[in-house]
Parts: C-alpha cells; structure tokens; sequence
C-alpha cells in the first residue's frame, strides 16, 4: 500500500494497527488511543470475521463496526470501510445477515466501502495457508488490488494533504 501511495506521488505513511485474530470489541478499544497518536487521514476498517467465526452476536459486531466509524470520523479521519463474509457451514441465516451489515453500515454512516476483501481469492484454496482461513503470499497483490480499488474517493486526499 505505501508503495502504491509513494508511485502516486502521495506522501502518506501506512500503519498497519491490526493484530492476529482480533475482534471488533478489541478493535474499538484500540482505536480511540491509535486516533489520539497517530491521527490518521484515512481509517481502513477490515475486522468481523473473527466474530463470526466465533459465532459472535452479529449485533454486537454491527455496533462495534459502527462505533469504530464514528468515533474515526469525529477525530477527522476519512473511512474506508472493508467487507468480509464467513463460510456457509455457519448456517445460512447467519451467513447472510452476517454479510448484509458491510453494505449496510457503509451506507448508513456515509463511508466507501470495500464489499468483500476475499473477492478473486475465497474461491481459490491454493491461495490460503495451510489453516484455509488465512491467505498466503500469492493472494497479497489480489488482496491489494481489492482494496486500492475502493480508494478512488480519496485520491485528491492521499495527493493533496501531507500528513
């Protein structure tokens, strides 16, 4: 990502805040001091399959996406909101509802969205690890790509403001 924003003339840092295995509870109670410190021009949000996959009440991961949102955009962050869907084996209706509060959340509060951060790799089992939940290195430019396609909003942000 920093090199693609370094190609396009911006001058933007990335900060990879994420950590392994993370839930949208652990994320929001990250952000607020990751805000504080790092003052971010953009806040990309990727967090919720952990939730799911631990059968999580959706509820609580829809609040917890929406706060992140809001709480982004009070400390003058730009949001890019990244979608992610969970396996059919957790029953039909969860999978759906699951998938639906992406869209849904992105809409409401006003933000980009990337639909699904799996699109081109889900599908494709030689491009996960050995665990099928994690991609490996040969799905990292498609993985790129899925996302660097959704930034198309904030072009004039990334070239014009140095952070």
């Amino acid at each position: 990502m920093e090199q693609a924003l370094v190609k396009e003339g911006s001058s933007w840092k990335v900060l990879n805040a994420s950590i392994s295995g993370e839930t949208t509870a652990g994320g929001i109670s990250r952000l607020p001091t990751l805000l504080q410190q790092k003052r971010p021009g953009l806040v990309m949000i990727e967090l919720g399959a952990n939730d799911a996959l631990r059968g999580l009440p959706l509820s609580e991961t829809e609040k917890n996406l929406r706060n992140m949102i809001v709480i982004s955009k009070k400390s003058g962050a730009k949001v890019l909101l990244i979608g992610m869907q969970i396996p059919p084996n957790y029953g039909r209706e969860y999978t759906e509802q699951f998938k639906k509060i992406y869209p849904r959340i992105a809409k409401t509060e006003g933000v980009v969205l990337t639909p699904f951060l799996l699109a081109g790799v889900a599908e494709k089992p030689e491009l996960f690890q050995e665990d099928r939940i994690h991609p490996n290195a040969a799905a990292q430019s498609i993985l790129f790509k899925n996302v660097w396609g959704s930034m198309a909003p904030y072009d004039a942000l990334l070239k014009e403001r140095t952070p």
